[in-house]
């Protein structure tokens, strides 16, 4: 474990800790929401462990809290969650070669630490980040929920916080830095995320929660159709 943040520079250990924080703050939110409406404080608690993924969690509760069947609750998570398919193909190398080390890999799994990975290419350093922002995640999340649970009672209106801004900004945060380099794939790559950001907003009013993410999907027609960028010719 000790390795692990020898190989990263202070900067990406700062970083971790920033959203390892800002995870801490939607975390609790999560907690407090699920106890407020109505739940037992053990069930935000026992889903983070088990399932440990923020926004599958938030719309699993929120259609429990609704009224909604178990089935469609566990469905909502598994559509918010299907995105962490293709990401584990993208850095399915940090994960190791053994099954217990892939299980848990996947388990950990998250938004963050994909980010981490992919804006490093030397190959220790993307396995340290995996790792030190997965396993720090993990904690920060799952404490952040029992507090959150063991407060629900005592807050109004959770809404007020705005706690949950806190998520997305995160994660524009990690994204923005590494578009912000002008070449061909990322021109392709900055049109992507233009067409998949207009999709989304559009598609907000007519669709459940987390069903328009996954339609800004459409945005990697424009990358994956980006022109290949030229060869250098000799001066001569």
């Amino acid at each position: 474990m000790h390795s692990l943040w020898r190989t990263l520079d202070r900067g990406t250990l700062r970083d971790i800790a920033l959203v390892c924080l800002a995870d801490a703050m939607v975390g609790a939110a999560f907690g407090a929401i699920a106890v407020s409406g109505g739940l037992p404080p053990w069930v935000p608690v026992v889903m983070s462990l088990l399932v440990f993924a923020g926004g599958a969690q938030f719309a699993a509760v929120g259609v429990v809290l609704s009224g909604g069947a178990p089935i469609a609750a566990v469905a909502a998570g598994l559509v918010l969650n299907a995105r962490l398919l293709p990401f584990g193909f993208a850095i399915g190398d940090v994960l190791g070669g053994r099954w217990w080390t892939r299980l848990t890999g996947a388990h950990l799994m998250t938004d963050e630490a994909v980010a981490f990975v992919l804006r490093d290419g030397d190959p220790r350093r993307r396995h340290a980040a995996f790792w030190a922002c997965g396993l720090g995640l993990f904690v920060s999340w799952n404490a952040a929920v029992v507090l959150g649970a063991l407060a629900g009672r005592g807050i109004g209106d959770t809404d007020a916080l705005g706690l949950d801004a806190a998520f997305p900004a995160v994660l524009l945060a990690l994204v923005l830095p590494s578009l912000a380099e002008r070449n061909v794939r990322n021109a392709a790559l900055r049109r992507a995320c233009v067409l998949g950001a207009l999709v989304a907003v559009a598609a907000t009013p007519f669709l459940p929660a987390g069903l328009p993410v996954l339609l800004a999907l459409i945005g990697l027609v424009l990358a994956t159709r980006a022109p290949a960028p030229l060869p250098d010719r000799e001066v001569r």
